[in-house]
């Protein structure tokens, strides 16, 4: 009698097939090892996954792509997440930027150590150890020394200026690598059908300012439209034709539509198949 096989226990596997360069995961200076945390995403204040490279050095955002009904086979194991995990650098700056905004609003000068605090997101703090984050705080905020501490507040005006700088770099990257921009590229293939003359300054800097958008809340995003002297495109709805008028009905259609049409057939259903008859 033949054995029936026994099914291997489905176990929880929690590793994820991720692309990233060697820099990235690189621990031998530091004790710690790269992590996943959790944060708050600047642009919709939903939880996002980031990456931290060891000693808590650089910042990473990671990008996933994903398939309906794929898996890896990653040695002996099939992972379950079939996702695909892209590792890019960041500027901590724009997840540090909502929470300076935050203690702005109270309108004193505070250290960024007390600023940067999330209980949802305790891993915020980490942020603060980013070689780029402290040295760059003066892009978005002003600050005064007191002995050996400083202390920050949120600077709108330095924002938008940073931020328009961001813009610009974008802008020269697009332009240099010959990139399509503008409503006149096919989106889904970025086949370029018209030629590098007729794409304007605009269209570069709607495109960059879209890009960059992507870290910022809709409030800033607005603004830094406004700073880049951009005016707000206006939906397709608003500019629609307005619809036809209705056609005024004749005497004639009036007095039928008035009549009585219990038992009249509509004109469609003269030209219709008849119905074959049930043999018996």
């Amino acid at each position: 009698m033949a054995t029936k096989k026994k099914r291997t226990p489905n176990v929880q596997n929690n590793s994820w097939v991720v692309i990233a360069a060697d820099s990235s995961i690189d621990s031998q200076k530091h004790d710690s090892e790269p992590a996943f945390v959790r944060l708050r995403n600047p642009s919709t204040d939903a939880t996002s996954l980031y990456m931290l490279s060891s000693g808590d050095v650089q910042l990473f955002e990671v990008k996933a792509f994903e398939e309906d009904f794929h898996s890896w086979f990653v040695g002996q194991t099939v992972q379950r997440d079939g996702r695909l995990l892209f590792v890019t650098p960041m500027d901590p700056l724009y997840l540090i930027m909502p929470y300076l905004i935050k203690s702005g609003k109270e309108g004193k000068f505070q250290p960024v150590d007390q600023v940067v605090v999330d209980e949802e997101f305790p891993a915020c703090s980490r942020l603060l150890r980013c070689t780029r984050s402290l040295a760059s705080l003066h892009h978005i905020a002003e600050e005064k020394k007191v002995g050996k501490q400083r202390f920050h507040q949120y600077s709108h005006e330095k924002t938008m200026n940073w931020l328009k700088k961001k813009v610009e770099r974008t802008v020269g990257v697009l332009k240099g690598r010959n990139i399509s921009v503008g409503e006149r590229v096919k989106s889904t293939t970025y086949i370029r059908v018209k030629s590098e003359s007729d794409y304007h300054d605009e269209d570069y800097l709607r495109y960059a300012h879209g890009l960059i958008s992507e870290y910022l809340s809709d409030d800033l995003s607005k603004a830094l439209l406004k700073h880049l002297q951009l005016p707000e495109l206006t939906s397709p709805k608003e500019t629609e034709p307005p619809s036809k008028p209705p056609k005024k009905m004749t005497a004639a259609q009036k007095s039928l539509a008035k009549a009585d049409k219990t038992g009249m057939k509509t004109m469609s259903s003269f030209f219709s198949p008849k119905a074959k008859a049930e043999k018996r």
